[in-house]
């Protein structure tokens, strides 16, 4: 069996903060990479600026943002999982964690990555993690895949001790960035500090680019 990352998150951008030096790192290797976005970010704060979304076409733009940094980051299979933006903690677990299971089991990934849930400060990521987590449970400890999760609370570090997986991505800096600056809509602000933060040195800015943290999740 091929080597196959699968990450899931719940919103476009999600895939380009953390995990964009992952993957790529990971494609070069030559895994196959799917990337299962759980919403199109529909109640996103942002339209641009100026402005080129309103709240009835920023879902479609979002979804086109989105295939766009999917290209940059040579993402393989870009599934919509199609849930409302700022819901997902209001689905019925049972259900989505069986259509996650069901995901799962068809792309017999190597590893997921997703959120680490209580770790991760949206209450959409939380429950992304919470229900994929949920979901490889319920499977066979023989089938499972393995686990990074991605925890970005302050929290992280005090409770969970320090990440068992550092990503090197610093090869990757300039394409991670490129997909951000693809999220047009999001973005632009957060993009525009990056570079400079980066200009002046910052060392905190530097490590966020150049490293993504994993911790290894452990069902047992």
């Amino acid at each position: 069996m091929d080597n196959h990352l699968l990450v899931i998150l719940p919103h476009p951008d999600d895939e380009s903060f953390g995990v964009a030096g992952t993957m790529l790192s990971y494609k070069e290797k030559g895994w196959k990479i799917t990337y299962a976005c759980m919403t199109l970010g529909d109640m996103g704060r942002n339209m641009g600026n100026p402005p080129i979304a309103n709240r009835e076409t920023l879902s479609q733009i979002r979804k086109k943002e989105l295939e766009d940094a999917a290209k940059i980051l040579k993402i393989d299979d870009l599934i919509l999982l199609g849930l409302r933006d700022k819901t997902i903690e209001f689905e019925n677990e049972d259900k989505l964690s069986a259509r996650i299971r069901k995901l799962i089991e068809d792309c017999q990934p190597t590893l997921v990555i997703t959120f680490y849930p209580g770790y991760s400060i949206h209450p959409d990521h939380d429950a992304c993690g919470a229900v994929v987590m949920k979901a490889i449970a319920s499977m066979p400890k023989e089938n499972r895949p393995t686990v990074h999760a991605l925890a970005i609370s302050r929290e992280s570090i005090a409770d969970l001790g320090e990440p068992q997986i550092v990503n090197d991505v610093k090869s990757y800096s300039q394409q991670k960035l490129d997909a951000l600056k693809a999220h047009k809509t999001q973005m632009q602000e957060v993009v525009r500090q990056t570079e400079l933060a980066l200009q002046e040195g910052n060392d905190e800015a530097i490590d966020r680019l150049n490293y993504e943290r994993f911790w290894l999740y452990s069902f047992e």
